[in-house]
């Protein structure tokens, strides 16, 4: 049965409006929710890029049916995955049973700031590889040690466990980030691609495992400032996803998009209070594979959005069992 979700989007919003979101969510409707972890935000309009890990302990102690996830961490450059093992098990004791951390290759917009080279993708995804493998050997308890070809962990023990580790998600995009999902991952989450993504995730052994995707929308009064927000705040939506991953600075983004038209990013964000729209694009992306959808929300009207979903979209989903997510 499909089930909505909603996406916290840490570029756009202030910690403390990220947990007041997180907490109308609840009250709304949707059943689950992912919040982003990010260093910058993609453009100096967005304006916003909290610690997530920080306004995941706010949200664990003001809401109590939400499940939330990370969407997604990079667990190999910016932070070890000693240390997000440690935090993703502290998160899942506050949330039991509803935690669950999203992994990714990351993008250099990032995970520069270290001042570590930024590998390409094929080394990006054996570090995440490797690193999943830590977090799951963290997780077993115990003192534990690890020497890999990119991480080192030495007598290393979790003493704050939750009674139940979370699941793993891992972010695909392309046939081999698909296959590695299948092969290191409890789950998949994907954004834009959802066909080809899906079918490559299933092909590789994942066909049972629930499958995530986002979608990006921009409600408004009329369609025309729908637009208009869109491509203000999210100009992103237009880009290829080489180049999401491969920047490393907003303004390089802001560059970017400087050649993308107002149409283009209505192609890409479904914008306006027609819920017809919305419905039928949430349909299209459960239609490709999808299970799980998770809506983005752009600009900074989301308690206009919140109403808009609770009367006129998610009334057409039925949606009973949360635990499934």
């Amino acid at each position: 049965m499909l089930q909505l979700g909603y996406s916290l989007s840490s570029e756009e919003h202030s910690a403390s409006d990220l947990v007041r979101f997180a907490q109308r969510v609840e009250q709304v409707g949707f059943l689950f929710a992912l919040i982003s972890d990010h260093y910058h935000p993609w453009t100096s309009k967005q304006g916003q890029s909290p610690f997530v890990w920080s306004v995941i302990g706010g949200i664990a102690a003001t809401t109590n049916k939400l499940r939330l996830g990370t969407g997604v961490t990079c667990p190999t450059m910016r932070i070890h995955p000693a240390i997000i093992a440690q935090a993703a098990a502290t998160a899942a004791a506050m949330m039991p049973g509803r935690f669950f951390i999203g992994v990714g290759t990351g993008e250099n917009l990032n995970e520069h700031i270290v001042g570590e080279k930024w590998p390409p993708l094929a080394v990006r995804q054996e570090m995440l590889e490797e690193a999943v493998s830590v977090i799951r050997l963290l997780w077993k308890g115990g003192i534990q040690s690890h020497r890999g070809r990119h991480f080192t962990v030495e007598n290393a023990c979790l003493y704050t466990l939750p009674e139940e580790t979370p699941p793993i998600y891992v972010a695909a995009g392309g046939e081999k980030m698909s296959e590695l999902a299948a092969q290191i991952g409890d789950r998949l989450i994907t954004a834009g691609d959802e066909g080809s993504v899906i079918k490559a995730f299933n092909t590789a052994g994942g066909k049972k495992r629930p499958k995530f995707a986002q979608l990006t929308v921009c409600w408004a009064k009329t369609e025309k400032e729908a637009r208009q927000i869109a491509y203000e705040w999210w100009p992103t939506a237009g880009l290829p996803w080489s180049l999401l991953s491969e920047l490393a600075l907003p303004k390089y983004f802001e560059e970017a998009a400087e050649s993308i038209t107002e149409d283009a990013i209505a192609e890409a964000v479904v914008c306006g209070p027609d819920p017809e729209k919305h419905i039928a694009k949430i349909r299209k992306v459960a239609k490709a594979g999808a299970d799980h959808v998770y809506i983005h929300q752009v600009g900074k009207d989301q308690e206009g959005f919140f109403r808009f979903y609770e009367r006129n979209v998610l009334p057409e989903f039925a949606v009973q069992d949360r635990r499934a997510a």
